[in-house]
């Protein structure tokens, strides 16, 4: 779960599209989902699948697009 300050959910929703670009070049990396919430427009879900665990604790967690 994601909550966005509110009024920035634009905003954020644009700066998320330049960071799908950094999680999906880490290797591993299979997809992902962002959901905005109807009932709180604030709240937002996201989903990112990786084909193992380690992809994301250690593959992605550990990488410079993580601090990107």
């Amino acid at each position: 779960m994601l909550f966005v300050k509110k009024g920035q959910e634009e905003q954020f929703e644009n700066d998320f599209e330049i960071a799908s670009q950094y999680i999906s070049s880490v290797q591993g990396y299979s997809g992902h989902s962002l959901r905005k919430c109807i009932e709180q427009e604030n709240k937002y879900i996201l989903l990112v699948d990786w084909k193992k665990m380690e992809d994301h604790t250690i593959g992605f967690r550990e990488s410079e697009q993580y601090l990107e």
